[in-house]
């Protein structure tokens, strides 16, 4: 019998709120690792607010063209609920399983077959995936290491730092987290943001995404991963996060 395929690398992106850009940094990092030659699997686990069903929702769409990924949609996109809710109460309402140990399964799918995964939770780690089960418990079943995207304006020192000492609370490996839609003229608290958090938040600043302005979600995506690589961090980035070296 021959060994079991290894399992590659990955990162499981979460935000330390709704809104934040996760799914955009996501596509942009899968965009620049897919432009750096690797073959990239991404997964969105449950998406709502999917207006079609049958059809992978905007969110795993994108990752899906960021990556270039040609993976099976029940690995991409298993879990599609009409309802923008929560995935547990949107599932709950319009009777659909979620089946946790499936989830877990299309992830580590995709890790035998790609050289990277990225998997983008649903909002942030508390929310609640099914049962008693939270978008957190999924990441520790995948195994995989935490990206918290957060964004600059007032009040994210707090959001970022209850989000990572939550994690670290629940034993999750946080290998850093990334600003993202700075604005080219920051007020006061965002100019600030970095630097606290940076000094505050026991784990790693990956980087800081200024705010891309247009209303193509394919462009902003284009836009993020071309500064990627320019980040002052950007060794950091790739450490902590394990890239593979495309041989």
């Amino acid at each position: 019998m021959s060994a079991e395929q290894p399992l590659a690398p990955g990162i499981f992106v979460t935000g330390t709120d709704t809104g934040v850009g996760k799914t955009l940094v996501a596509a942009a990092l899968a965009r620049h690792l897919r432009d750096q030659g690797l073959k990239v699997g991404v997964m969105k686990p449950a998406e709502t607010g999917v207006d079609d069903p049958t059809r992978e929702g905007s969110d795993a769409a994108l990752l899906r063209w960021a990556a270039d990924c040609r993976a099976p949609g029940e690995d991409v996109a298993p879990l599609r609920l009409r309802r923008p809710l929560a995935p547990s109460i949107a599932a709950e309402k319009e009777k659909v399983f979620v089946d946790f140990g499936a989830l877990v399964e299309s992830c580590r799918r995709l890790r035998r077959t790609h050289d990277f995964v990225i998997v983008e939770g649903a909002g942030g780690l508390m929310v609640p995936l099914a049962g008693g089960l939270l978008m957190a418990d999924l990441a520790r079943a995948m195994e995989l290491p935490l990206l918290v995207v957060c964004r600059p304006h007032l009040g994210t020192i707090n959001h970022t730092l209850l989000t990572v000492f939550s994690a670290q609370t629940m034993n999750l490996p946080v290998h850093g987290f990334l600003i993202n839609g700075m604005p080219h003229e920051p007020d006061e608290a965002m100019a600030e943001a970095p630097h606290a958090l940076a000094s505050l938040a026991s784990t790693d600043l990956l980087g800081v995404l200024d705010r891309v302005e247009d209303a193509d979600e394919r462009r902003k995506v284009e836009a993020l991963a071309r500064q990627i690589p320019a980040l002052p961090t950007y060794r950091t980035l790739r450490r902590n996060l394990g890239w593979p070296e495309k041989s």
